[in-house]
């Protein structure tokens, strides 16, 4: 059986945290595109064509995977690879208190005020901050759901703050429907 699956959403939405927790009651393997957008985590980009090949490669290792975080733009050759896209969406205060203290816990003091890293943090928080409000030219609900709309796999939308284990719940429940078809 093939099962390709790709998870996206605002950053702080979970799609990263739901690829682990399905790869692990799945016989899937799990990527982030962070590992092939980034050269240096968040400082230091891969240039598209590099990070396209990467990808493709490990894509094509398997055919049972979870691809999560966003793609858009950059990725879009790989629209046809997906049996099944996850979009998730949560309220922007609960997704940005969630990335605040992401932040904390990656970075401690230095992403405080006055610490090394605080205005890089602060730059990346303004940045997410976007998501709910800003047009095509950023990542943006806006530009995944005008990217949505081009798929031709089925797009499961799951819309709330939901625990992991009830997206998980939500997730089995759409791969058994699939399977039955």
């Amino acid at each position: 059986m093939r099962s390709r699956i790709h998870i996206l959403g605002a950053s702080g939405s979970g799609t990263s945290t739901l690829g682990d927790a399905l790869a692990n009651i799945l016989p899937h393997t799990h990527l982030d595109t962070d590992d092939y957008f980034w050269i240096n985590k968040f400082t230091e980009p891969r240039p598209v064509p590099e990070r396209r090949e990467m990808l493709k490669e490990e894509l094509l290792q398997s055919e049972q995977w979870i691809l999560s975080g966003s793609l858009v733009g950059w990725g879009d050759c790989f629209m046809p690879y997906f049996d099944l896209v996850i979009f998730l969406w949560i309220p922007p205060d609960v997704r940005l208190a969630r990335l605040q203290q992401r932040e904390l816990e990656r970075y401690g003091a230095e992403a405080l005020a006055g610490g090394s890293l605080y205005e890089q943090s602060q730059a990346f928080l303004s940045w997410a901050a976007l998501y709910d409000h800003a047009g095509t030219e950023v990542r943006s609900k806006s530009s995944h759901e005008q990217w949505l709309a081009e798929l031709a796999c089925p797009i499961l939308r799951i819309e709330g703050d939901y625990s992991t284990e009830e997206r998980i719940a939500m997730v089995m429940d759409v791969l058994k429907q699939n399977q039955h078809q």
